[in-house]
């Protein structure tokens, strides 16, 4: 069998693989291929009108890559909610290798004083493709406000798809759907040829055009 490289996993996720750990002490790895893959459309989002209110309050401050480790860190931490995690060392290992070769990156929420991390996400960057991996919160809505400057960030970078592998009643709230695999497929080769660009700064100031877009796209959404 092939080792599992940083190179090959791009070649995985440009095929519609993604590898997780049996657990956070194993080194094996298994593939995943979801015959009904989540993603979340990025054309018109629909998203909760009391998270884009509190979005657009810029409580926290966000930021990209400012600690891509951490971000991992904080997503594999075990709690009394979540007391098993597939974010194994190994996968750390591999998803730092994408990370430094510019093909990972995280959304952090911090406190704007404090620069404590109190939430957000990572995940890998293809092309026109953004593959969600993980998120975390640790105040209420921060991995929500990490997603909602995460889709204004594609958007702005000219991305094309955001899979989050598995559709959830979290990321259904949120606008993500299930698509059958052969759709997905179809959406996938489409991104793989899209050329975009990973904006670097996901704060509100640099996501404001898009994300005053959204919150207009958002307008009919009931409240949640």
């Amino acid at each position: 069998m092939e080792p599992i490289t940083s190179d090959l996993l791009l070649r995985a996720y440009g095929e519609g693989l993604f590898p997780m750990a049996p657990d956070e002490q194993s080194d094996e790895l298994e593939w995943f291929c979801p015959q009904e893959r989540g993603i979340i459309p990025l054309e018109v989002p629909a998203l909760p009108r009391r998270l884009m209110r509190t979005v657009m309050a810029g409580q926290y401050r966000l930021c990209s890559d400012e600690d891509f480790d951490g971000m991992m860190q904080a997503c594999a931490r075990l709690t009394p909610s979540r007391p098993e995690t597939w974010i194994s060392g190994r996968i750390r290992q591999l998803y730092g290798e994408l990370h430094r070769l510019g093909h990972a990156h995280s959304v952090e929420v911090r406190d704007r004083e404090s620069g404590a991390l109190l939430g957000g996400l990572y995940g890998v960057s293809l092309h026109g493709a953004f593959f969600g991996e993980s998120m975390v919160s640790h105040v209420r809505d921060a991995s929500k406000i990490a997603l909602v400057h995460l889709m204004a960030a594609l958007r702005q970078g000219g991305y094309g798809l955001l899979d989050t592998q598995y559709v959830t009643p979290h990321l259904a709230s949120l606008g993500c759907v299930g698509v059958p695999f052969a759709a997905y497929r179809q959406q996938l080769a489409a991104a793989m040829q899209q050329p975009a660009r990973w904006p670097g700064d996901v704060s509100l100031a640099a996501l404001g055009q898009e994300l005053e877009t959204m919150v207009q796209g958002s307008a009919g959404r009931a409240e949640r």
